[in-house]
């Protein structure tokens, strides 16, 4: 429940609570739960049936709820997703449903009141997933535009295009050094490497931890990839790491820093020859990738050594039975995450 008040909108004489419930309801014959979104007269209050009220704008509000409920059940796209979509690419409904060749008012449906069926959903997700079809797409049905109103469609879209393939261009610059560990092995965990995975890790390390510069998170990934290891056999990310003067280095580390999915800020200081970089939270973040599992693991790595910098930790690291036992440029092998220290 969320407790905000506001000004009752059925008397607009005292303050009333939103309250978000769990409902049910029928949506094509089939029961559905969603959240609901019910108003609460503090002034009558619990024991007042009159209490409870829903306005009418609310109460369609909650049926697109109910029916978006409906379509994660069907795996078709949400009203949300449609309305995120489109807004990503400075499109009206209409443009939207013109650019596909639809009927002017199909997009305004969808995102108010109709539920698409699959041939449409496909249709959607096909220019969701590839701008590429979305431009040809676009020039199919070119002459349901004006010249300008096209040209910055077409523009935009294709700002995505050489983004994403920048994107790709990162992505694939670390996924080359791991061609040679295609296999689960001792060398990378029992793991291959996930870089959409990789990200969110950094992503998660980033929201926990303030300061989070370059030294420290690589020896963060190794400690959550070595106790992962020593607990389940198996590592997070399929890094392979390497003895290096300030501890263990993953193979790729500079390209890591590059990776499109992480937020890094350069920083350049005269107390330092190089360049260090800050690793921020980034807002777009998805950590369902990550199990439970996995995060409970991040968070004891997180809790041991939130206050180290990466110089201590660094020290930390060089104390290790994996350390003093391999030489410089050796990979360290997932064999000996069994011999970390205790958590």
């Amino acid at each position: 429940m969320e407790n905000k008040e506001i000004l009752c909108p059925m008397c607009k004489k005292h303050m009333a609570i939103i309250l978000k419930e769990k409902a049910k309801t029928i949506i094509k014959d089939e029961e559905v739960e969603f959240n609901e979104k019910v108003y609460f007269c503090s002034t009558l209050g619990e024991d007042d049936e009159d209490a409870y009220f829903i306005p009418p704008k609310v109460m369609n509000e909650n049926l697109l709820n109910a029916k978006n409920a409906y379509r994660k059940t069907k795996g078709l796209l949400t009203s949300y997703e449609i309305v995120s979509f489109r807004e990503q690419f400075g499109l009206s409904q209409v443009e939207l449903s013109k650019l596909l060749g639809w009927g002017e008012v199909t997009i305004t449906r969808y995102e108010t009141k109709a539920i698409q069926d699959s041939t449409y959903d496909n249709e959607l997700r096909l220019i969701i997933d590839n701008p590429l079809i979305m431009l040809k797409t676009l020039e199919k049905n070119k002459k349901a535009f004006e010249t300008e109103r096209y040209n910055v469609i077409r523009s935009k879209i294709i700002d995505i295009i050489q983004a994403e393939n920048n994107a790709f261009i990162k992505r694939q610059n670390l996924a080359n050094y791991y061609v040679i560990y295609s296999e689960p092995s001792i060398e990378n965990g029992n793991t291959i490497l996930n870089i959409e995975k990789l990200e969110q890790v950094i992503n998660y390390f980033a929201f926990k931890i303030n300061g989070l510069y370059k030294v420290l998170l690589m020896k963060l990934l190794w400690y959550s990839d070595a106790l992962s290891f020593k607990n389940r056999n198996i590592a997070i990310t399929g890094l392979v790491y390497m003895h290096k003067p300030m501890g263990a280095l993953p193979i790729g580390h500079t390209d890591i820093i590059n990776l499109p999915g992480i937020n890094v800020e350069e920083e350049n200081s005269d107390k330092f020859e190089h360049t260090i970089y800050n690793i921020l939270p980034n807002d777009k973040s998805d950590f369902s990738i990550i199990s439970k599992e996995e995060i409970a693991i991040l968070d004891q790595v997180i809790n041991k050594f939130k206050g180290f910098t990466g110089a201590t930790i660094a020290e930390y690291m060089h104390q290790e039975y994996a350390y003093t036992h391999t030489i410089s440029n050796e990979i360290i092998t997932f064999a000996y995450a069994k011999e970390i220290k205790d958590f």
